[in-house]
């Protein structure tokens, strides 16, 4: 009792402890129902164990925590393998285990029985050659590899990295990388585990019985990599080469994470974005505005904002936590900037969110997190912030200004997303970057520099400091990670884990067999996939007269699909929760209301970014023909299912870009979508459709709405024939009498038969009616 509480931020005394206890009573009781719900599951269901609340993100535990590398079952070994929900699940192949998001439609059909099942995908070989430069970071190697296997095309299939430069990437650069393969398409992005994964284990608390059978296991079977040039190296479906010396430090944007751009060339690059023409790099800014500058007071002090003015930088560690060397090199970065004299500019919004309590343990015990706070890097909390749009709003001033002079205004973060709209409205050039990069480019306060010629700013000395200056080095960095990441902090997650935490485990779940729903609850419904769920599945229904919900174009993501980050005052998902008596300060974000589909499919193409042909500039707007009436995506759809007329999608290549969010698939099928007729799709998210029941169809090569002379204004009609077979070309006739070619994009028969049931759920849910 006489123990001083810790800030779970800083782990320094809590100086009024009221404070805290009453923060933490705020965040579960918003919680409560959820967290209900998941300990009622954990006693209902056999072989389920819930991690606990407050105790780090899903991916990070997954790899601290669950990971075996060979699983022994009563002296039965077989190797190691994961599926999961979320799509960093990807980061355990750095550690030699198999493992892939597939988002959670098709997880919650295995969890209840059903196999997984996928078409073999080709394995591609990516060589890492060559030495890493003393100044390239893990993520310039990310961010690197990803351009290399993009252009590679290795979408949809097995990436497996060898050659003589794989032993110079500890598991921390390699569980980065891997973490990364969902920007680059692949399935995953395997590390075979060699002697560099058995010396990190050893770390982990991995003891010497364990690592000798795992060692001698992974031989035997051939699955165990060396360096020996005896060794032979496995046979793959292609090659792709990466030479590690070349790397040099990148950035990536202004609006897609395949675009790099080489931090000398940034000021330059930035320039050129403004000459171009919209698009994916470009913001046509005429050649008489580009040098535009608006003043603007804040705080008594006046600035001056001009195009690439840094105003939010977020030091991101959800895809580092298993990286210290980024990370410590921000927090070390920061301590030679304040050491020097440098500050950031108050207006600017920056943040730090440590993906786990090891981020902030090992920044805490190195001593560099009071520096970074000095920067304005005060810990905001631990979960998905800024990538994600939960961010605090810029100051009024500020966004009034940047409006005011049509100022194309940058984000700068370290986390692994970067889409259009996903931070403000008023921030159209999202950069990522890694930590110690984020904090440069916000002591600089603009992207609009050039590192090797031009100051950062001017010291307390007076003089000029350079990026140079304060930029450490690889051996600080390796002294600093040998004294302050050390393997106590694997031990510490693993007593968090087993011993749970006083609020969870003192929490009061229903006992009963069938969960208890409560009609009044805006956080859990009861979901509607259900309804009228017949024990024998209907055959595939003609889509007849369906008109187009949407008409888009190429790249949509999930985050343009998916609700995602805090629910805006003026959405239909507002409008809802305001009709059950919720303020503002109440509607907490669509993460947190995910248990309830009402708010969700409210939520779904509600992203301000969205691109609607129908429409001509973003905005989460369509048109519903039959009456001419320009509404919101929800509202539409509520009218067309009201007036018993199906809806299909049109859009252009790459649909489904991005995270596997389930709701992605969810949400267009509780507003009716029977269909997509895309030109391509990325593998995850086509997978998500059929698993939901929705057809995704495919322009034939060549072929697309604008070669067709298609509007979307017109109604479509779709005959599913009863011998329905894997890639079958459909006819699609229009109300205008036109008839074209699609193909039916299923890969196999069982993606036939879940399509057929109404999706993977209502395959499953039949088998228990």
């Amino acid at each position: 009792e006489n123990t001083p509480i810790l800030c779970p931020f800083h782990l320094q005394p809590v100086p009024e402890p009221e404070t805290v206890l009453k923060n933490q009573e705020m965040e579960f009781g918003r919680n409560r129902e959820r967290l209900q719900f998941f300990k009622w599951s954990s006693k209902v269901f056999e072989n389920i164990s819930i991690i606990p609340p407050e105790t780090g993100m899903a991916h990070q535990v997954n790899l601290e925590y669950l990971s075996r590398v060979v699983f022994d079952m009563k002296n039965f070994l077989h190797p190691d393998s994961v599926v999961g929900t979320d799509s960093h699940t990807t980061m355990v192949n750095g550690l030699g285990i198999l493992g892939w998001g597939v988002g959670g439609i098709e997880t919650e059909a295995v969890m209840l029985g059903m196999p997984l099942t996928l078409t073999l995908p080709e394995v591609v070989g990516c060589e890492l050659t060559g030495r890493v430069s003393p100044f390239a970071t893990s993520i310039d190697i990310v961010l690197s590899i990803t351009k290399h296997l993009r252009q590679a095309d290795v979408a949809g299939k097995f990436v497996e990295f060898f050659g003589s430069g794989v032993s110079q990437l500890s598991i921390a650069d390699r569980t980065t990388i891997a973490n990364m393969c969902p920007e680059y398409g692949a399935i995953l992005s395997f590390f075979p585990v060699d002697n560099v994964t058995l010396k990190h284990l050893k770390h982990a608390g991995f003891d010497k019985a364990k690592l000798e059978v795992t060692e001698a296991y992974l031989k035997a079977v051939k699955l165990f990599r060396n360096d020996e040039s005896s060794s032979r190296e496995p046979e793959y479906s292609q090659v792709v080469q990466v030479s590690l010396s070349s790397i040099i430090p990148y950035v990536s944007g202004p609006k897609r994470s395949q675009d790099r751009v080489a931090v000398n060339n940034m000021k330059s690059d930035f320039q050129a974005c403004l000459n171009e023409k919209s698009g994916v790099k470009g913001f046509q800014i005429a050649a008489e505005k580009q040098n535009a500058v608006v003043p603007v007071e804040y705080e008594g002090n006046e600035y001056k904002l001009s195009h690439g003015c840094v105003v939010v930088a977020a030091v991101i560690s959800c895809t580092n936590n298993c990286n210290p060397s980024v990370m410590l090199a921000a927090g070390l970065l920061a301590k030679k900037a304040v050491e020097a004299g440098l500050v950031v500019k108050p207006y600017i919004r920056t943040s730090l969110s440590p993906g786990s309590g090891m981020v902030t343990h090992y920044l805490s015990s190195s001593g560099v997190l009071p520096y970074l706070s000095k920067l304005g890097f005060e810990v905001v909390g631990y979960g998905c912030s800024t990538c994600v749009g939960n961010t605090a709003p810029l100051p009024e001033a500020i966004r009034n200004a940047i409006k005011q002079g049509d100022i194309i205004a940058c984000g700068v973060l370290s986390g692994t997303k970067n889409f259009e709209g996903c931070l403000c409205d008023c921030v159209r050039a999202n950069y990522l970057a890694s930590p110690p990069l984020v904090v440069a480019y916000a002591i600089a306060g603009t992207v609009q520099i050039d590192f090797d010629t031009e100051p950062l700013g001017t010291g307390s000395n007076g003089k000029s400091i350079y990026l140079r200056d304060i930029w450490p080095t690889r051996q600080e960095l390796h002294t600093v990670e040998e004294e302050c990441v050390i393997s106590s902090m694997f031990k510490e997650l693993k007593e968090k884990m087993e011993k749970g935490n006083k609020r969870w485990n003192l929490l009061e779940a229903p006992e009963s067999t069938l969960f208890p729903w409560d009609l009044k609850s805006t956080y859990i419904r009861c979901p509607s996939f259900f309804d009228k769920l017949a024990k024998e599945a209907v055959p595939p229904r003609a889509v007849e007269n369906a008109h187009v919900l949407l008409f888009l174009g190429d790249s949509v993501t999930t985050d343009h699909i998916s609700p995602a980050g805090s629910i805006a005052r003026s959405s239909a998902a507002a409008k809802y929760l305001t009709s059950k008596g919720l303020t503002p300060r109440e509607f907490n974000s669509y993460g947190a209301r995910r248990g309830n589909d009402a708010v969700m499919t409210r939520g779904t193409f509600a992203n301000i970014k969205l691109l609607n042909k129908f429409i001509g500039k973003p905005a989460p707007k369509t048109v519903h023909f039959p009456s001419g009436q320009t509404l919101d995506v929800f509202e539409a759809a509520e009218l067309y299912q009201k007036e018993g007329i199906p809806v299909i999608i049109l859009a252009g290549k790459k649909y489904g870009l991005g995270s596997s969010r389930d709701w992605a698939a969810k949400g267009p099928f509780l507003l009716g979508v029977k269909a997509v007729l895309a030109e391509s799709y990325e593998k995850v998210h086509r997978s998500q459709l059929i698993g939901i029941g929705i057809a995704p169809l495919q322009f034939r090569p060549g072929e697309n709405p604008s070669t067709l002379g298609l509007t979307g204004r017109e109604q479509f009609s779709i005959l599913f024939p009863p011998d329905l077979s894997p890639r079958m070309t459909l006819d699609i006739k229009t109300s205008t009498g036109k008839v074209f070619s699609v193909i039916a994009l299923f890969e196999n028969n069982m993606e036939i038969t879940l399509y057929k049931n109404g999706g993977s759920l209502n395959f499953v849910a039949r088998r228990f009616l």
